[in-house]
């Protein structure tokens, strides 16, 4: 099993304490450590997904339950017409995919608060970082990386100029999140809210 990289720290101190105190002989702690690594384990982990052939898709950037689709004319995405968010629960893979090929031509971070993921204010008011994705006909998409009340680190493996294929991995938030997808004018949503989605793998919208 592939484990995202931002997961070992944690989860190399966790074995080692409890290794650490089963050699002292403190069987409860350290059976709450490992325990405690193998929790960790789950939550980094990092599954391979083999995204969907067709010109024009728009494909989930997390895994996790479309919590709201929204028009939206005022993003931090310019020409940006809709909004979907999608929360990510603490058991739900936490890597986050690039929901189209192009080039990363923005990145935004911005400080903010901590409210749940889940909440509609949490798109606007918390920790934040924003990613602008054009391809190669110059049609844009965002995506917005969002801590929650637990998630306190965001993660973005790329920099302005990179180039992703769709489905490629360019980062990871830490325990319960959300992510935001806007889309341009003209982009067909293909889901509903309450419905759940995989990153790099289920079809949000296209193109028109």
């Amino acid at each position: 099993m592939r484990i995202a990289k931002a997961g070992y720290p944690l989860i190399l101190t966790a074995g080692f304490l409890s290794l650490l105190v089963l050699f002292l002989g403190w069987t409860a702690p350290a059976t709450v450590f490992a325990l405690l690594a193998l929790a960790f384990l789950g939550f980094f982990r990092d599954p391979e997904r083999v995204s969907p052939p067709g010109e024009g898709l728009i494909l989930s950037p997390a895994d996790g339950k479309v919590v709201g689709i929204k028009q939206f004319d005022d993003g931090e995405v310019s020409d940006a017409a809709r909004r979907v968010s999608i929360f990510l629960s603490p058991l739900d893979v936490h890597v986050n995919r690039s929901p189209i090929q192009g080039e990363v031509k923005e990145i935004t971070y911005q400080k903010g608060g901590f409210i749940p993921a889940y909440r509609d204010a949490a798109s606007g008011g918390n920790e934040r970082n924003a990613l602008t994705i054009v391809d190669a006909k110059g049609r844009k998409v965002g995506v917005v990386q969002i801590a929650g009340i637990v998630a306190r680190r965001i993660v973005c493996y790329v920099n302005i100029g990179d180039f992703l294929e769709r489905g490629q991995r360019f980062g990871l938030i830490m325990f319960g999140s959300r992510v935001d997808l806007f889309l341009p004018k003209g982009a067909q949503v293909e889901i509903g809210e309450g419905q759940r989605v995989k990153g790099g793998v289920t079809v949000i919208g296209r193109f028109a």
